[in-house]
């Protein structure tokens, strides 16, 4: 891992001593959330995707790209630990939007800094957490106008809950089961390649920024800031521009 890579990769000076501590880590999702977008076009391409540390090192940092769950916030672990971080991989639920209880598909982490425990992702496109999330029951937890908790669940393990115009809603569950690398082999090729799976399609395109979004599906792309949106529906001649904004080449 060449740390100093990596900070420059997410916009970041690199501290001097550096300690693993929660300002740090704030730092860091917020910048990769900002920096590193969440984005399929290996998928839609039809390229596989790996999950070893070498080949995210060179699709996020050498080459700039990002990926979906499972790669960046696999990348983003591999950070934290090289700066001495205690990182704890899990498999999520994603409920938002969805009617029935749908299968592990969803990559999260636990994360052990000098003062306090972390939850972290910094793989999700929609509407999400910009900063690590206290793993705290019961503590509504608010980030740049949004509001976050977290709740135990019987069946579900630990639900994380966002607050949308006046009501709660379920995020993603997930339980303390410790996950390997390898687990999430198979979660990830059911995103690549199968028929069901919504992610090798179109594009989907997102990358945060200190004010909301932006995002790309399809052809349409919106720009969300400050509790406003912006949709335009792009032709063809504008793609590539549209890739741009996500560091992306057409």
């Amino acid at each position: 891992m060449d740390v100093k890579k990596y900070f420059d990769r997410i916009g970041l000076a690199m501290p001097d001593p550096i300690v693993p501590d929660s300002a740090l880590l704030k730092k860091l999702h917020f910048a990769h959330c900002c920096a590193v977008p969440y984005e399929n076009l290996d998928m839609i391409r039809g390229i596989p995707t790996s999950l070893e540390e070498e080949a995210l090192f060179q699709k996020i940092v050498e080459e700039g790209k990002g990926g979906l769950c499972f790669e960046l916030n696999g990348s983003f672990g591999f950070l934290l630990k090289a700066l001495g971080y205690k990182v704890t991989d899990y498999a999520a639920r994603y409920l938002r939007g969805e009617a029935t209880i749908p299968m592990r598909r969803h990559r999260v982490m636990r994360v052990e800094a000098t003062d306090g425990v972390w939850l972290c992702d910094v793989g999700i496109g929609e509407l999400a957490q910009r900063e690590p999330i206290a793993m705290v029951e019961g503590f509504p937890q608010h980030q740049y106008g949004e509001t976050y908790k977290l709740e135990k669940e019987e069946g579900l393990g630990w639900v994380l809950w966002d607050f949308h115009k006046g009501a709660w809603r379920k995020f993603y569950s997930f339980t303390e089961e410790v996950q390997l690398q390898v687990d999430y082999i198979a979660p990830n090729f059911y995103c690549e390649k199968h028929p069901d799976s919504p992610f090798n399609k179109v594009e989907m395109f997102a990358v945060k920024t200190a004010e909301g979004r932006k995002t790309l599906d399809g052809h349409i792309y919106k720009e969300f800031k400050n509790g406003e949106v912006f949709v335009k529906e792009l032709t063809d001649a504008e793609m590539p521009e549209a890739y741009a904004v996500f560091g992306l080449k057409y």
